[in-house]
């Protein structure tokens, strides 16, 4: 079967080349000619959100907005201090010693920044996009909805991860999803009959995407949740990728805190850590945030992000989110045993909607599809983000040659 990360190296019109020109050559395969439109792609053709190379740089920036509803996630009155203090990093590769800038030459990239402890070593922008562009996250919004259940259990609105769902929201009570465990959710453990490669275009469709020609109209997420009820396996028993796993969360997270994802974020994550700019998040046409993708935020908002994990949950003498439920990312206990690293896909581990890309265990990644990568050292407070247009398993280990780097630095 293949994986789900090799799936995301697809597009709807066909493979996507994993080998890249310069990227002043590869521009126009990315929409440069045409200033890098948005929308659901050329006249004429199936509508998509994504299949389209063309569009992505312009939807993966800000022009999502224009097609979906969404709700706004506003900054705080004042920024968490982030500094620019240059600094050069290079890496090995292929026998080479490679700089920052021959990375960003070599793929799509849109924006990168390498940065420690609130310092900015590097911030770079491609193919006309800038600081103040807004990115979308795709899946890295399954670590930010981790976030927010952390802190969700930290205030005492959720008691524990062996809680049930449907102890939370009624309307899940008797469903699939209602009846297993928040910690299984998290970890894509659940045992439902859902697999990534046969039913996300489903899922898609009816929660968020809509259906041709009725884009982003008619659509539930919360419906589909309660109407997905085949059982695979038992619980814990097999690790299976889930878009519903996450909006399972997000709606128990609605119904504890009684208000939006966003409101909930905004009030008790985006504020506290010190955000600089607003962040959006993208609902199905009920108001619903589509939790696990959909989450745009400028690129030094995400490199806080990554601060704060690093910090364990800490920012500016603040602790937003318990350094207990930070250090929960990195323990794995015998219901965790079966999203080991190694143990689920391409030899990665797995907790609690981040992964583990690194055996040791020192690095945290937040993994978005078409190349949005966050990474956190712990050891070091190292971060790295990335948005970008397309995925690749030689394009990752690249990426990890550079932060490899970064953290020795």
């Amino acid at each position: 079967m293949i994986s789900r990360r090799a799936l995301l190296k697809l597009s709807a019109c066909g493979p996507v080349a994993m080998a890249f020109p310069p990227i002043a050559v590869a521009q126009d395969q990315w929409g440069a000619s045409e200033g890098y439109p948005t929308g659901w792609g050329p006249s004429g053709q199936p509508q998509s959100w994504d299949a389209y190379t063309g569009y992505r740089v312009g939807n993966y920036a800000g022009g999502l907005e224009s097609m979906f509803t969404y709700r706004t996630i506003q900054a705080a009155s004042q920024p968490s201090p982030l500094l620019s203090v240059p600094k050069k990093v290079s890496y090995s590769w292929n026998g080479a010693r490679l700089s920052v800038e021959d990375y960003l030459k070599k793929w799509p990239v849109t924006g990168l920044i390498i940065a420690r402890k609130g310092q900015v070593w590097s911030e770079d922008y491609r193919m006309g996009r800038t600081a103040s562009d807004r990115f979308t996250s795709w899946s890295m919004a399954k670590s930010v909805t981790s976030l927010l259940l952390g802190i969700a259990m930290d205030q005492g609105l959720i008691k524990s991860l062996d809680d049930l769902p449907q102890d939370y929201v009624s309307s899940l009570k008797g469903t699939a999803h209602g009846q297993i465990k928040i910690r299984y959710l998290i970890n894509m453990m659940s045992g439902i009959d859902v697999e990534y490669e046969r039913d996300t275009v489903q899922i898609n469709d009816s929660a968020m995407r809509g259906l041709e020609n009725a884009r982003a109209k008619n659509t539930d997420a919360e419906k589909v949740v309660r109407g997905w009820n085949k059982i695979a396996y038992a619980p814990n028993t097999h690790y299976s990728y889930s878009e519903l796993s996450a909006l399972t969360i997000g709606m128990v997270l609605r119904a504890v805190s009684k208000m939006s994802l966003a409101m909930f974020a905004q009030i008790n994550l985006w504020q506290p850590m010190g955000a600089q700019a607003d962040a959006t998040w993208l609902t199905d046409a009920m108001g619903h945030e589509y939790n696990c993708v959909g989450f745009a935020a400028c690129l030094r908002d995400w490199s806080r992000l990554a601060q704060l994990i690093a910090q364990q949950g800490e920012m500016q003498g603040r602790q937003v989110v318990s350094s207990a439920w930070i250090d929960g990312y990195y323990s794995f206990g015998p219901e965790d045993a079966l999203v080991r690293f190694g143990l689920v896909e391409d030899g990665q581990g797995y907790k609690n909607f981040y992964w583990h890309p690194r055996p040791n265990g020192a690095w945290l990644m937040m993994n978005g599809k078409h190349g949005q990568r966050v990474l956190i050292d712990r050891a070091t407070q190292t971060v790295l983000v990335q948005t970008a247009v397309v995925d690749g398993s030689d394009w990752q280990n690249e990426l990890f040659a550079l932060f490899d780097a970064a953290v020795a630095n």
